[in-house]
């Protein structure tokens, strides 16, 4: 019991010694950071007034996109199920019976 109330004490000890610090240290930094003088640049503003990339324009889907997209999905999806099936045949065999009983030795046979 006696480890069980150091270690309560040393993490109350350690939580409260942790937290002056943190706190110590944040207003340190952050009176600081607010000495300093905050003023926009030049360079920032030009940052802005600079036009954003070329974006890809939207089109409206037609029959055509939307049967080749179905199509692909289904291809994946029967992709998907087949490598499912081999993994339940693969943890079949080592969680399950295994397929061949003649390699299965007892300890009658071994000696």
């Amino acid at each position: 019991m006696s480890q069980r109330d150091n270690f309560i004490g040393g993490f109350l000890v350690g939580s409260v010694v942790g937290g002056a610090v943190g706190g110590l240290l944040g207003v340190l930094l952050a009176s600081k950071l607010s000495n300093q003088e905050v003023a926009p640049s030049e360079e920032s503003f030009k940052k802005l007034d600079k036009p954003p990339g070329r974006k890809r324009q939207l089109r409206a889907p037609t029959e055509q996109s939307i049967e080749t997209a179905r199509r692909g999905l289904e291809d994946k999806i029967a992709q998907l199920n087949d490598a499912i099936d081999d993994v339940r045949q693969q943890l079949g065999n080592v969680n399950g019976a295994p397929k061949d009983e003649g390699s299965q030795r007892t300890l009658s046979q071994d000696s």
